[in-house]
């Protein structure tokens, strides 16, 4: 039977999720944008779904607009605020270890005549609120960092963030890409101190190319798209109304015992880890203690991680290198942003949980990756000798 440990890259949508899309594409095809009451089924549908989701972060349901996903409700963010807010202001603050959604959109900020400041990180993974607090100044117009790593589950200091820009009096629009969050702890909308969220619907067992994106009232965001209209005029396009009820059926499923779960990813990940410490000599842990209990990040160095990818598939085992949205790229920009030990970078693994996995799984897991990670070793041991005669 096969263990899959790549949940952060997407997730398995549960039964409850595959059949409320079939029902829905099946009964309710009408376009929300219709009059007759095809039309005004469909947007009940979307209306109940706004509601569930924005229930489950604390907000109203006009704050939430529903994209294709998380790029989607990322580039949003950065190009709506700086569309609107440009006039007043130039500059924008990210980090370096952001998703490369993120990274991507600042990019092209910059051609446009932004000036990026791409914060460093500690060997953590996590800013400085010290160094942000140097870099914002009265012309930074938008402020972008994850509230968790995709890579090693640690979480930003965004309470300290939102601390500063009150105390600075900043204008500056605050976006956070709460994807890797959403699901895994507590997001309320009332206490975090951002204007903009992130959220998909694949990384809690919903369906792929659905998204939402988290709009405090009052914050000014220009749209993407021209159309129809549609999100209240932020997002036109005819929405995906079988995807947005799948959504919201697995907010709905994952808002059931979510503390229970929660406990179980936690206990999963710590298991792991001190079997990880006690049967593999040489393990270098790159998650933090401050983070989501859905991610692991492990270097086994004197290996290459896509090799041990691989050895572990052959026997069941789906675990990733990393961010499963950055070209495949063998080489982690998150991990080497932290300064670590290249050959740990070069050797790491991300193994990230959802419910269905177990302690049993995990002691199959040490295993197998041991007997990898031994083999790996060796044959490196023994390639050096070859060369050194």
């Amino acid at each position: 039977m096969s263990i899959y440990l790549d949940h952060s890259a997407t997730t398995k949508p549960s039964a409850g999720v595959i059949e409320e899309v079939r029902r829905t594409m099946e009964l309710c095809y009408g376009n929300p944008s219709s009059l007759h009451a095809m039309g005004l089924d469909a947007a009940r549908i979307l209306s109940e779904a706004r509601s569930t989701i924005a229930r489950s972060i604390g907000a109203l349901p006009d704050e939430i607009i529903f994209t294709s996903g998380g790029t989607e409700a990322d580039n949003q963010a950065i190009f709506g605020i700086w569309e609107a807010s440009k006039r007043q202001g130039r500059t924008v603050i990210t980090s370096a270890v952001e998703h490369p959604a993120v990274l991507r959109a600042c990019e092209r900020l910059e051609a446009q005549g932004a000036r990026v400041i791409y914060l460093p990180v500690n060997r953590q993974g996590l800013i400085e609120p010290e160094a942000f607090q140097n870099a914002l100044n009265s012309d930074t117009i938008l402020v972008s960092l994850m509230h968790s790593n995709n890579e090693t589950g640690a979480r930003m200091p965004i309470e300290a963030i939102g601390r500063i820009l009150s105390e600075q009096n900043s204008a500056a629009v605050f976006h956070t890409d709460a994807v890797q969050s959403y699901g895994k702890i507590d997001l309320d909308m009332r206490r975090l101190p951002v204007d903009i969220a992130s959220l998909s619907a694949h990384k809690i067992h919903g369906p792929k190319g659905v998204g939402a994106l988290y709009v405090r009232g009052g914050t000014k965001l220009s749209p993407l798209l021209a159309g129809g209209g549609q999100e209240r005029g932020f997002r036109s396009g005819t929405e995906n109304v079988p995807g947005i009820a799948g959504f919201a059926q697995a907010v709905r499923e994952q808002s059931d015992h979510p503390e229970e779960r929660r406990r179980h990813l936690a206990d999963v990940k710590s298991y792991l880890r001190e079997r990880l410490l006690e049967e593999i000599s040489d393990v270098s842990i790159h998650t933090p203690e401050e983070s989501i209990p859905s991610v692991l990040n492990a270097g086994f160095p004197g290996c290459r991680g896509e090799v041990l990818l691989r050895m572990l598939e052959q026997e069941g085992i789906y675990v990733s290198t990393g961010s499963a949205c950055s070209s495949k790229k063998a080489n982690s920009h998150v991990l080497a942003a932290m300064d670590l030990e290249p050959a740990s970078a070069q050797g790491a693994l991300r193994f990230s949980f959802a419910e269905e996995n177990s302690r049993e799984q995990m002691d199959r897991v040490v295993e197998v990756l041991k007997t990898a990670v031994d083999s790996q070793r060796k044959l490196r041991e023994s390639f050096g000798k070859g060369r050194r005669r």
